[in-house]
């Protein structure tokens, strides 16, 4: 079993994913080049990214099992993902993602109906408190209820466990989850709506820093900023500092934000330094984003290349 523990606490839905030669215009019907049904949910996305990337995973959540629960609970475990701490419902259906996908560019368009997600409570978080006593690293998102995640958090810190916060999709955050967050990860648009910057006409760079600068004013110790093909804002104590991206053509960007918060929290778990943990992230996103898919694209380690091998204990 690999030392870098990791916690998810998030989402688990089936993604209906539709393929089309660009994505349609408001009030356009496009004709389809493919569709699948995939296992998603960012939560469940991070928890294989990070186990297909060399860390122990244990995943929090609920899925309602009327349709496609089990299918959804089945794929996680066929990635090695313990969940013995996902309540399974059988009154409630899951969360579905109906996804649009570009083939030019790559560009992609969401709706995201939470269903079972959105019945997470603080109870169900204290039933799985069990894994935090040997985890290194704790991982959630916001497609499920902020006060489970608080509760999650609370828990965390009580055992000296480091938390990541993906503040995806863009909501107002709970102040007291911020205070409870050591690493927020984001993009330049979350960025800038909670740091409660005004519209402006800047680059995503300049609005990432300008962001970066009012949160780390108000406590956060530790943030990272995705701009895409440009790469990745680092902001503590440090200052603040621009990981480049690793050139690649994408043919399917759905995912990539989850790959990357797995490589990050696998790394973390694993000892290594933000900035490291930063660059095993982006190589794995810019891996899984020249492939087709979201859980399916996601790399194991040994694609990556020696340089990013996991370190010898």
């Amino acid at each position: 079993m690999s030392t870098a523990r990791v916690v998810v606490v998030g989402s688990i839905n089936m993604d209906m994913v539709a393929h089309a030669r660009r994505l349609p215009r408001p009030g356009e019907t496009l004709p389809g080049e493919d569709f699948q049904m995939t296992p998603g949910g960012k939560g469940a996305n991070q928890a294989v990214a990070a186990a297909r990337l060399g860390a122990s995973v244990s995943f929090v959540s609920r899925v309602g099992t009327r349709v496609h629960g089990c299918a959804l609970i089945a794929a996680l475990r066929a990635e090695g993902v313990d969940t013995t701490h996902v309540i399974e419902d059988e009154s409630a259906l899951p969360g579905i993602a109906v996804i649009m996908v570009g083939r030019e560019g790559g560009e992609n368009s969401i709706v995201y109906v939470p269903g079972s997600n959105a019945q997470l409570t603080p109870a169900d978080v204290r039933l799985a408190a069990a894994p935090l006593q040997q985890t290194r690293v704790m991982v959630a998102q916001l497609e499920v209820p902020q006060p489970a995640i608080l509760e999650a958090f609370r828990l965390a810190r009580a055992q000296g466990v480091r938390t990541i916060l993906n503040a995806a999709p863009a909501l107002t955050v709970d102040p007291a989850l911020l205070a409870l967050t050591d690493c927020l990860v984001l993009n330049e648009t979350e960025a800038a709506q909670l740091a409660g910057l005004p519209d402006a006409v800047q680059s995503a760079e300049a609005v990432a820093r300008a962001a970066a600068a009012v949160l780390r004013d108000q406590g956060l110790p530790r943030l990272l900023i995705t701009l895409g093909a440009q790469g990745v804002l680092v902001a503590d104590e440090q200052g603040q500092r621009l990981l480049a991206a690793r050139r690649v053509l994408a043919v399917d960007t759905v995912g990539a934000g989850d790959t990357f918060v797995g490589g990050v929290a696998t790394a973390w778990a694993e000892g290594q330094s933000l900035d490291e943990a930063v660059r095993l992230g982006q190589a794995a996103a810019a891996l899984a984003v020249s492939r087709v898919g979201v859980q399916g694209a996601m790399p194991r380690r040994e694609e990556l290349g020696p340089e990013f091998a996991a370190p010898t204990v």
